[in-house]
């Protein structure tokens, strides 16, 4: 199985972060986690993208805050599947953050998720990696499966109690 790479911006964007950490730990997908900032260390940035499609990596996310600059320069050295994660921030909200990593120019794409939206950047990584396999991709179907379930109970229970 390949890899998922996690690079932040600084070690304050953790706490978001692992929440996608999570994510992959729980689908059992093998992953790496950086501290990679596209300012204040480019060159170590390029090397490490670089070279991860050669080091087993399948996709890399990228969580910045603030400039968020971090994804648009991993993905202009990739040609890998690169997911951001814009992080907010007390004086914007992550605003900022989110333009700055869904608005890249055409043949740099940067797959984007919700502000903070590190759960559902670890899962589009993994159902990128599903499509080469089948395990992977039938634990995917069974958490949706899980997941309607869920909806259908609590339905159930809001129904049984206001629709008498």
């Amino acid at each position: 199985m390949k890899k998922v790479a996690i690079i932040m911006g600084s070690d304050s964007d953790l706490p978001i972060v692992e929440k996608g950490i999570n994510v992959l730990k729980e689908y059992g997908v093998p992953f790496e986690v950086h501290v990679y900032s596209a300012h204040r260390t480019p060159e170590e940035t390029a090397t490490f993208v670089k070279g991860a499609r050669d080091n087993g990596f399948g996709a890399i996310i990228a969580a910045a805050g603030m400039a968020a600059h971090l994804a648009g320069a991993v993905a202009a050295n990739t040609v890998l599947p690169v997911i951001g994660i814009p992080v907010s921030c007390k004086n914007t909200g992550g605003f900022d953050a989110l333009l700055a990593t869904v608005q890249m120019p055409t043949g740099i794409p940067v797959a984007t998720v919700a502000i903070d939206g590190a759960a559902n950047a670890a899962l589009l990584a993994i159902q990128m990696l599903a499509l080469s396999d089948d395990e992977l991709y039938a634990k995917l179907v069974d958490a949706r499966v899980a997941g309607k379930e869920k909806v259908l109970a609590k339905n159930k229970d809001i129904e049984d109690k206001f629709n008498k």
